[in-house]
């Protein structure tokens, strides 16, 4: 397979420098074109999207700086490397932090500059290749972090998919209960999918989208001239479920007539359509889901005690998203590869850090079908294969109120959490002084071998024998 020729947009004021780079890359396999400052640049990336860019920090007309927000508000494609004779350790993270991938301090060498290049490409390569191995992964793995069709492995789920492994092999009445869009009648079809009853249908029904006077007939159908218009047979829910399992959603809807009649069903395994005299015998399981408390519903005489026994033999509580820990990290990660098939992305998409980072802060309050809703949003916004902070809802990226200081660190470890405080006082400090670290480290109040110990097991900052800090 031949390879790609990589293209690679050159800016600077300099005209031997662009000469002597377009020589160099040239040289070593790159397609190279050339820009005088930031400005020509941009121009030259609403026509052509290119691979790398090496921008010049001091220019006229728009200096490098200015390029790289312009050409990230734009969206255009393409990693940055910077470069600059008046290179100090606060420019070049300052750089990094408004999104370049590199910096490199002139004068410089020319395997300096081939090599952060090839460096770049291994990035761009190792990140597409974790993101096909993500996918095989995932396939491999969903059914160890799940129960049929659900995903997550936080302990609260954990302790739902054991419990409804064990009730799937039983024929059981099951109660379902959880908040809305916590994933209901996902569970009901993961016991029935396991369970002997596996090969018979599965019939699903949400009781609140039935009107009253149609539900007897829906659940347990009606014979030829039982009213105007029934001019035939029909079998109703019931029987249709015959040897399999009917799901019961919302099943706190139901009238008090309704429930009188279904909990009849239940103790007899018997029906009666509408407008026959005789009954029949059904073998049906029943697996019911509600949102409701129906222990309230019954206080408050909404729903019948002797049914919610009846219903509630086993009760499986489906945690919200909220008390879910890292499952939000997974189900993102999960969305954005479903949508991304769905929508022909070969090359799947990727969440970003700063993009998972405020997926995780939020609350959630429509549970996993909201995140799916924000996910599938993203992905279709999404440019370069990877969700950004701007792709997601404004209410989402600006909801700030009632955050816990969990939910500023995205972990209660105490561990986790100094570690991060560290390094943005680190950063600041550098920050405030210039790159000096003697006077920073005076600023933190801690030892200079201890700053530098700091800055090198957090990373902060590249090693460059070109870029001299005191």
């Amino acid at each position: 397979m031949t390879k790609r020729i990589l293209d690679i947009l050159v800016v600077d004021d300099e005209k031997n420098m662009r000469h002597m780079l377009s020589a160099l890359l040239g040289n070593n396999g790159y397609s190279v074109k050339t820009a005088e400052h930031g400005s020509e640049a941009l121009a030259l990336l609403e026509k052509q999207a290119f691979d790398f860019i090496l921008c010049d920090i001091k220019m006229p007309a728009m200096n490098g700086m200015e390029f790289l927000a312009e050409k990230i508000a734009a969206g255009h494609l393409g990693t940055v490397i910077m470069m600059s004779a008046y290179g100090d350790f606060a420019t070049a993270l300052e750089a990094i932090q408004q999104g370049a991938y590199d910096f490199i301090s002139k004068p410089f060498k020319a395997e300096e500059v081939i090599l952060v290049l090839k460096k770049a490409e291994e990035r761009e390569r190792l990140r597409r290749e974790n993101l096909l191995l993500k996918k095989k992964l995932k396939k491999l793995t969903v059914s160890s972090k799940g129960f049929g069709t659900m995903i997550g492995n936080s302990k609260p789920m954990l302790d739902v998919y054991l419990l409804a492994e064990k009730v799937a092999r039983h024929t059981t009445t099951v109660l379902i209960t959880g908040e809305s869009g916590t994933g209901k009648e996902l569970v009901a079809r993961g016991i029935h999918k396991h369970s002997p009853r596996a090969d018979k249908p599965f019939v699903a029904i949400n009781c609140a989208s039935i009107p009253e006077n149609l539900l007897e007939s829906e659940f347990f159908g009606y014979v030829r001239g039982a009213f105007t218009g029934a001019d035939r047979n029909k079998n109703g829910l019931f029987v249709e479920a015959t040897g399999g399992t009917l799901f019961l959603d919302e099943i706190g809807e139901l009238s008090l007539g309704m429930q009188v009649k279904l909990l009849r069903v239940l103790q007899e395994q018997e029906i009666r359509p509408v407008g026959s005299a005789k009954n029949i015998k059904v073998d049906v399981r029943i697996v019911a889901a509600t949102a409701r408390d129906l222990s309230h519903e019954v206080e408050q005489r909404m729903f019948r005690e002797d049914l919610l026994y009846r219903l509630n033999v086993i009760n499986i509580h489906l945690p919200p998203l909220r008390e879910r820990g890292g499952d939000v990290r997974l189900l993102s990660e999960y969305f954005s590869e479903k949508f991304a098939d769905q929508l022909g992305m070969t090359e799947g998409v990727i969440v970003s850090h700063e993009a998972m980072k405020i997926l995780m802060l939020h609350s959630w309050p429509g549970n996993v079908r909201e995140l799916e809703n924000v996910v599938e949003r993203a992905v279709i916004l999404a440019d370069d294969g990877e969700i950004l902070p701007e792709n997601l809802p404004e209410i989402i990226r600006k909801n700030k109120n009632g955050r816990r200081l969990d939910d500023f660190f995205g972990t209660l470890s105490v561990k986790e959490g100094k570690k991060m405080l560290e390094q943005r006082f680190i950063l600041r400090a550098l920050d405030v002084c210039k790159g000096n670290k003697s006077k920073a480290s005076e600023l933190l109040e801690m030892s200079y071998p201890s700053l530098l110990a700091k800055i090198k097991e957090y990373r902060l900052q590249r090693e460059n024998p070109n870029t001299s800090l005191k």
